[in-house]
C-alpha cells in the first residue's frame, strides 16, 4: 500500500474507489471479528440461521397461512412465506447492523485512519450465513413439495444483488445519519419490526388495495421480494413493482455513498 497523504483542506465528495480496494484487507478482518462475535461461546452455533427464520416462518405460517388463509396463486405457503422471509431477513440483518456499526467503532475511528465506509461494508458479508442457510432451507422445502423451477430462476441472482444494494444503502444512509441524530438507535427496530408487515413477505403484493399500491411501493422491498418469487415460481412477470424498486435502490445507493462521503472527515470528531 502506498503512502497516504491527509489533507484537511482538501474539498469535494470525490469516491475513491481504489482507497477502498486498498483496505480490503481490513473490510475481512472485519466481517470475520464479526462472524466470530455473532457465534461465539454459543451452544447451537450455526443451527441458530435456521432456527430463527423457522420460528418466524411457523408464526406466519399459523397466522396468514391458516387463519387469514392468504391466496398465494396456487404456491405451498411455507414455501412461498419462505422466499419472502429469506430476503427480508437479510435485509433486516444489514440494515440493523450498518445503522449502528459507526458508532460502535468510534474508538477505532478515533486512533486510526482508514475508509470509514469499510466498516458498513463489511456488514453485507456476515450477513450471508444466515441468509445462505435461509436459501438452502428453501431449496429443500421446493424439493418437498416438488416444485421445480423454470428458466426464470436465471434471474434470481440479480435480484439477490438489487437486495443486497438496498440493505447497503438504507445501512450507510442510517449509518451516517446515527452519528449526528442519536435517535435513529432508537428507530432501526422499529423499521425492522414494521417492515417485515409493511412488504410482501408473509402475503403477495397484490394483497394491497389498488389505490394504495403506488404508496406501498415506495418500499423498495416489495419490487425486490415479487421478483424473486418470480424468478422462482414464474407467474406474470411483477414490472411495475421491479421497475420502481430498481429505482429507488440505484437512487439510494449512490445518494447514501456521497452522503456518507460528506461526513466522513468529521465522524472522528462527532462520534
Amino acid at each position: 500500500m502506498g503512502r497516504i497523504i491527509i489533507d484537511a483542506n482538501k474539498k469535494g465528495l470525490k469516491l475513491n474507489l481504489r482507497e477502498l480496494y486498498n483496505y480490503r484487507d481490513l473490510f475481512w478482518i472485519l466481517a470475520w471479528r464479526d462472524l466470530r462475535v455473532r457465534y461465539a461461546q454459543t451452544f447451537l452455533g450455526f443451527t441458530w440461521a435456521l432456527l430463527q427464520p423457522l420460528a418466524t416462518l411457523v408464526i406466519l405460517f399459523v397466522i396468514f397461512g391458516k387463519a387469514l388463509n392468504v391466496d398465494t396463486g396456487g404456491i405451498p405457503y411455507p414455501v412461498f412465506a419462505l422466499a419472502g422471509l429469506s430476503m427480508w431477513t437479510y435485509f433486516s440483518f444489514v440494515l440493523s447492523q450498518s445503522g449502528q456499526s459507526v458508532i460502535g467503532s468510534q474508538e477505532m475511528i478515533k486512533k486510526i485512519y482508514f475508509p470509514r465506509l469499510v466498516i458498513p461494508l463489511s456488514k453485507t458479508v456476515v450477513g450471508f450465513v444466515d441468509f445462505a442457510v435461509a436459501l438452502i432451507f428453501l431449496a429443500v422445502l421446493m424439493m418437498v413439495y416438488d416444485i421445480k423451477p423454470n428458466a426464470n430462476i436465471l434471474f434470481a441472482p440479480v435480484f439477490i444483488l438489487l437486495n443486497i444494494m438496498a440493505a447497503l444503502s438504507v445501512g450507510i444512509w442510517l449509518s451516517a445519519l446515527t452519528i449526528r441524530y442519536r435517535d435513529f438507535q432508537h428507530v432501526v427496530p422499529f423499521i425492522v419490526q414494521v417492515g417485515l408487515y409493511a412488504t410482501p413477505v408473509a402475503y403477495p403484493a397484490r394483497f394491497i388495495p389498488e389505490k394504495y399500491q403506488l404508496i406501498y411501493n415506495l418500499n423498495p422491498m416489495v419490487g425486490v421480494i415479487s421478483g424473486f418469487r418470480w424468478s422462482l415460481f414464474g407467474g406474470d412477470f411483477p414490472g411495475y413493482n421491479v421497475y420502481i424498486a430498481c429505482g429507488i435502490i440505484v437512487l439510494l445507493f449512490i445518494s447514501s455513498l456521497y452522503y456518507f462521503k460528506s461526513v466522513e472527515d468529521v465522524m472522528a470528531d462527532i462520534v
